[in-house]
């Protein structure tokens, strides 16, 4: 799968333990070796990362058990879980978001918050935009595929060490 190192970059950024993010990825090459026919897919990269989410989403409401605990061992679970590091990287990471939707054009912009933000239809953007829908959809899509590329180029940036980075660049 010639996406899977980045898939495993993104399932840890998304706070996915480690047996998880190999449970997962084995997921997608099961569910992806049942297709009987692939030609439905467009967006090869954006299949297997929804994919995959739709998995870890599965796999964490599965693992969710009622507890019966009291109420002081449920809140110090929850103080655990919203440690200073995971406010900084979820900061870091809606940092990177909005760097991302930024390097797209008002109108793509527009519409892909309008469509995977508030949830809008397609009909419905195109009519607030006085668009077609046809354009809403390959705006959306490309936006999609514009944000995917330019968040996992920022991964690759920020796993290579910083004098590797540097060389890197100057060689570009």
């Amino acid at each position: 799968m010639p996406h899977e190192r980045d898939l495993r970059i993104w399932l840890r950024r998304q706070v996915v333990a480690a047996a998880d993010v190999e449970d997962i990825v084995q997921e997608c090459y099961c569910r992806l070796a049942q297709l009987h026919d692939v030609s439905h897919i467009t967006v090869p990269r954006a299949y297997l990362f929804i994919m995959a989410r739709n998995i870890a989403r599965r796999q964490r409401e599965r693992a969710r058990v009622v507890r019966i605990d009291p109420l002081a061992a449920t809140m110090e679970a929850e103080a655990d879980f919203l440690t200073p590091e995971r406010v900084a990287q979820a900061r870091q990471e809606l940092g990177r978001v909005q760097a991302a939707l930024a390097t797209l054009s008002d109108r793509a912009r527009s519409i892909f918050i309008m469509r995977r933000i508030e949830g809008q239809s397609q009909k419905a953007i195109a009519q607030a935009l006085g668009i077609s829908e046809t354009i809403v959809e390959n705006e959306a899509s490309r936006s999609l595929r514009a944000l995917l590329q330019h968040m996992t180029h920022a991964d690759a940036d920020q796993e290579q060490p910083v004098a590797t980075r540097g060389a890197h660049a100057r060689q570009h």
